[in-house]
């Protein structure tokens, strides 16, 4: 019995440090612990934490695989993520510098026409190369409007939106961004630019409008309504208004001060490019701000290279026939900004055309094109760090968030990411909280 007692003791002994070897190889998570199962957990725990449907893509180019893969291959609205396949298909079609019109002379007269650039008298961009050309050459200046088959608003965007800075109307010959602005700051009276406009502003000083916007231009025509009591102090409000030829030859006039005829015939076979921009500053103004009418237009640009008849649709059609057909699902791509809410994107294609544009540029130079974490642009207010780690693109529509682009690591990796979001009813910004919190850990831990 003694020695039956001692061998049960023995057994017991042994298998308390087992017990206790098991539990000292249990330690806490370090950095080392985490990886991939971790990411896809908290994945996961944030879709059911809030209720939405959720892609995300972690893609490593050093290993050459995707490391965290969760709903990668279903379709998402993108909104303007859409924007990093104008990017691309730009870079492809239209090379370094933005064409900004195309002219050819005829005794006394300079006939001149659109190639789609945006930036003409833009504010932003304050760009002069063609207002220069125009307001200095001594011919008379005759206006030909090029063939352009796109509609002024793509398919799906919101027509109730008209009134909204974001959504100008696409054209051939934007002027001043396709926005009339209206600006105040301290004085009695505001301004008006282009001053063209300032004759179709006319002042309710009775009326409360409904959702509290201080300029409302008319639904099909650009007469805009001032609303004073609804109008702070203080404002920068930017009006789209409806583009036409004959608005185009107009705004021209009155902003080159000296006429401008529009002349209506084909375009002549041969003709002169007047080159506009780097492409670059017009690349990035589109994706740092996600400006709208630059995406577009872009796309019409791109047609040019192609076609003598600009249009969205074509571009977008050329790219997906030949530098985007290798994409693991094909897109619905509709339009160059995302507005539309008929576009679809897997997050797996967003991958594989993250990798196709660092094909095309070194990291040093392709990423500053992007949205900068906790610099000006769309990434202002997150990501804030000394040194920044995320650079890509945000979208957000109705019910849509997300973000794609690369991130890089506190161990040193370049990480490509695609985190979709749709189908919530909860505010964008609970969303990219999310979003942000997920990131931010990838970059610390992985």
């Amino acid at each position: 019995m003694q020695i039956r007692s001692v061998s049960f003791y023995l057994l017991a002994l042994l298998m308390l440090v087992q017990v206790s070897c098991v539990t000292q190889k249990q330690p806490e998570p370090t950095a080392e612990k985490y990886g991939p199962a971790t990411i896809l957990q908290r994945v996961q725990e944030s879709e059911k934490k809030v209720n939405r449907f959720v892609g995300f893509a972690l893609f490593d180019p050093e290993l050459g695989k995707m490391v965290v893969d969760h709903n990668s291959d279903k379709y998402f609205v993108p909104a303007s993520n859409t924007k990093l396949f104008t990017f691309y298909a730009s870079i492809k079609m239209l090379g370094d510098t933005i064409p900004a019109l195309k002219y050819t002379v005829s005794g006394d007269s300079l006939i001149f026409w659109g190639t789609g650039d945006p930036t003409f008298t833009h504010m932003d961009l304050k760009n002069s190369i063609a207002y220069d050309f125009l307001k200095n050459r001594k011919e008379k200046l005759y206006y030909i409007e090029a063939p352009f088959t796109s509609t002024p608003f793509a398919t799906n965007w919101g027509w109730d939106d008209y009134n909204y800075y974001y959504q100008p109307e696409r054209n051939i010959f934007p002027i001043h961004g396709n926005i009339v602005k209206f600006y105040r700051n301290g004085a009695s009276d505001y301004t008006t630019t282009p001053l063209y406009f300032k004759a179709s502003v006319k002042a309710d000083t009775a009326t409360l409008q409904p959702q509290n916007d201080s300029f409302v231009r008319g639904w099909r025509t650009n007469n805009i309504t001032y609303y004073p009591k609804v109008a702070k102090a203080d404002f920068s409000v930017e009006v789209p208004f409806i583009t036409s030829p004959e608005t185009t030859v107009q705004l021209l006039s009155d902003t080159l001060k000296r006429e401008v005829k529009l002349l209506k015939r084909p375009i002549p076979k041969t003709a002169t490019t007047l080159p506009g921009l780097p492409a670059d500053s017009v690349y990035k103004r589109m994706l740092q701000v996600s400006d709208n009418l630059m995406a577009e237009q872009l796309m019409v640009l791109a047609t040019g290279t192609i076609s003598d008849t600009l249009s969205v649709e074509k571009s977008i059609k050329y790219m997906l026939n030949t530098h985007l057909a290798d994409l693991p699902d094909k897109p619905v791509w509709v339009d160059g900004s995302g507005l539309s809410s008929m576009n679809m994107f897997t997050p797996r294609s967003i991958i594989a055309l993250l990798q196709k544009l660092q094909q095309e540029r070194p990291t040093e130079k392709l990423l500053p094109m992007l949205a900068v974490g906790g610099r000006p642009g769309t990434f202002r207010n997150i990501y804030k760090a000394d040194v920044p780690f995320v650079f890509g693109k945000s979208g957000t529509l109705s019910h849509v968030h997300n973000q794609s682009g690369y991130i890089i690591t506190k161990s040193g990796k370049l990480l490509l990411y695609s985190f979709m979001n749709n189908n919530f009813k909860e505010s964008s910004s609970v969303i990219r909280d999310e979003m942000v919190r997920i990131m931010t850990e990838i970059h610390e831990k992985y």
